[in-house]
């Protein structure tokens, strides 16, 4: 009796472990096939790809996939891409297609993609895909992507299920913000430049869990210009663990 307790224990900690999410970094890359000189378009991708519990597994990859679907295009809609390899030959194709249709013109276009596991616990997964692309113009676009999982089911997380009460936490957060940007009190939003919609203070649409704290992250047109670049603010667990409903 003894001895198939102990096994049944082994057992259960056996698969466990076998169905533990794990990531493995996959890499993609694409160059275009026409002749150039220099700067030679090109896109690469490199995503982490969940593996070893295939339920929660397949949910996260295919949010993932579905963001570099919403990042990686040219033209009014996504590409029908149904991989990695197949959405960086229909950027390159779309290229190549500009190309021969405007051979006199220059485009030197890019992309680059990189994703990466940015926090991770029991209660929360946190994934950063960190993008630039250009396709012509005076220049590309840089920014950052918060994509955020419960790890027991695969399941995107909203920032709206984050906070206990969103809109104390964004009463908190304005003050944080006003002080680190020298924005007076008694001043609108944009007083000193921001472009905040309707002249009102927003959280931004992504946010990142890292080991230094609660990261709130305004891409570029979010709250300010391009020239302005992206504007963030970092807070401590410890300020801001009484409004996360998530750790």
């Amino acid at each position: 009796m003894k001895h198939t307790v102990v096994f049944a224990i082994f057992l259960f900690l056996m698969t466990s472990c076998s169905n533990e999410l794990i990531f493995e970094t996959q890499s993609f890359q694409k160059t275009t096939t026409l002749a150039c000189k220099e700067n030679c378009p090109e896109i690469t991708v490199k995503i982490p790809v969940a593996k070893n519990n295939p339920v929660v597994a397949d949910s996260i990859n295919k949010k993932v996939f579905s963001v570099l679907k919403e990042i990686i295009y040219f033209g009014e809609k996504p590409y029908t891409s149904t991989d990695y390899n197949g959405l960086l030959t229909s950027f390159i194709d779309s290229y190549e297609k500009l190309q021969k249709e405007f051979p006199n013109d220059m485009f030197g276009w890019e992309a680059k993609i990189i994703g990466s596991v940015k926090y991770q616990s029991e209660s929360i997964l946190n994934i950063e895909i960190d993008h630039y692309t250009y396709t012509g113009g005076a220049h590309g676009y840089q920014g950052l992507r918060s994509l955020l999982f419960d790890p027991a089911t695969g399941k995107s997380i909203s920032n709206a299920k984050l906070f206990r009460d969103k809109k104390t936490f964004m009463a908190f957060v304005e003050k944080k913000f006003r002080a680190k940007y020298k924005i007076p009190a008694n001043k609108s939003i944009n007083a000193t430049g921001l472009m905040f919609e309707d002249e009102k203070f927003s959280l931004p649409q992504n946010i990142f869990y890292t080991d230094k704290g609660l990261l709130l992250y305004y891409n570029s047109y979010e709250a300010a210009s391009y020239a302005d670049g992206p504007k963030e603010l970092l807070l401590p667990y410890i300020e801001v663990e009484e409004f996360l409903r998530l750790k």
